[in-house]
């Protein structure tokens, strides 16, 4: 062979290689971003079931980062409107909701939210599609002091009429002005938009509420001071009745021992509608994210029973999937054990919610309800009104 020819040969090999270099495809990314709001106390947790997930799918990677619930929204909304967002995202209903009305999520369909009861599913639809899948939950109870009160009452209409034959102590401190709360109770009795805020239910609630706060029903307290006022009062066995999450039976079991020994859970109190309210966080995948398949993948993987069940062992919170909620963990609670029977107690709420509508301005429609529920108490006003103020100024919020 001649020195041109080798020299030929070698030019030719040397761009084949280049060519072949430049074609071959780029390797795929198959890292999966994962946000979830204030989860590092649980970061064992966490990174057991990525790993799990990891070894199952060792073609998939995890990139997990947690995010302060003060920094939530804020973050979420500045990388959801990126060109690259995070694939997987822990969020509240709300906010997803907001979310989902500016089209920047996916939607999800039926088929795949199976693994959770009809009543969640149901209640999370955003204009009667799919766009969250459910992770955990919470649904609140009464606690009440069986040594000062003979039986729980079930339904604020039985507070208000058993006020009237207490005098001696407060039945219930309830925090109309602290966050949603009174949106919550109105939503009760079904009261919830602009359309029934001053009909005449509204009339007649807010006029039995006014009586009852003027008659000394409720601590006068109430319209300034927090659920953690109301803990306190109930230790201190000043009110006979707390609502609360099961979280605080700790607190009253470390702080109040005796009234903790005198302690009862019992179901929500509930309104016209004979439903319970629940909290509820989700995840939402961006429609943004290029790994929409990979992403639902890893919500269903963290939402499974055996999952579900590990992390609420862990935690006071309720699972969301069906299987998990049928397991004697939330059917079975022994006549001594109260933290299992408010357990079991807050699961079976579950399977009774009150659909709770999604509001785009919901911090400034909480702002109006709380601000006129407070010249409704104080007999500022005629209740008429003030209900027929707030619905103009529901109606006309940006």
């Amino acid at each position: 062979m001649s020195m041109r020819t080798r020299i030929l040969l070698i030019i030719f090999t040397v761009l084949l290689a280049v060519i072949l270099l430049v074609a071959r495809p780029k390797a795929k990314n198959d890292e999966l971003v994962f946000w979830t709001l204030q989860m590092r106390d649980f970061s064992h947790y966490m990174e057991k079931v990525i790993a799990n997930f990891e070894a199952q799918n060792p073609e998939i990677k995890i990139n997990w980062v947690d995010i302060p619930f003060s920094e939530g929204e804020k973050r979420t909304l500045a990388a959801i409107l990126s060109d690259n967002p995070p694939d997987l995202i822990n969020l509240n209903p709300d906010f997803s909701a907001l979310l989902a009305q500016k089209g920047t999520l996916t939607e999800i369909s039926d088929e795949d939210l199976t693994q959770f009861p009809k009543e969640i599913v149901d209640n999370m639809k955003f204009n009667g599609k799919n766009y969250f899948i459910p992770w955990y939950a919470t649904s609140a109870l009464t606690f009440y002091n069986k040594r000062l009160l003979h039986s729980q009452p079930k339904t604020y209409n039985e507070i208000l009429d058993m006020c009237q034959t207490n005098n001696d102590k407060f039945l219930l401190m309830f925090n109309f002005a602290e966050n949603d709360s009174m949106l919550r109770l109105l939503n009760k009795y079904g009261i919830n938009s602009p359309e029934n805020i001053n009909s005449q239910m509204a009339i007649d609630l807010y006029k039995t509420l006014q009586d009852a706060y003027n008659s000394g029903c409720f601590p006068k307290e109430s319209l300034t001071q927090t659920h953690q006022e109301s803990l306190e009062k109930y230790m201190a066995g000043e009110v006979l009745i707390f609502e609360g999450g099961a979280n605080f039976l700790n607190m009253i079991k470390e702080n109040a021992p005796q009234t903790f020994a005198n302690t009862e859970p019992g179901t929500q109190l509930t309104g016209e509608t004979g439903k319970y309210n629940f909290s509820m966080m989700n995840f939402i995948i961006p429609v943004k994210s290029k790994k929409q398949d990979t992403a639902l993948k890893f919500a269903l993987y963290l939402t499974n029973a055996e999952n579900q069940l590990e992390l609420a062992k862990l935690t006071n919170i309720l699972a969301t999937n069906k299987d998990a909620l049928a397991d004697k963990f939330y059917t079975t609670a022994a006549p001594e054990d109260i933290f299992a029977q408010a357990r079991v107690l807050s699961a079976k709420q579950l399977k009774n919610i009150q659909p709770q509508p999604f509001y785009a301005n919901r911090k400034e429609i909480i702002t109006l309800i709380n601000n006129a529920t407070q010249k409704i108490l104080l007999k500022q006003d005629a209740i008429e009104n003030v209900l027929n103020k707030l619905r103009y100024d529901w109606e006309n919020l940006n």
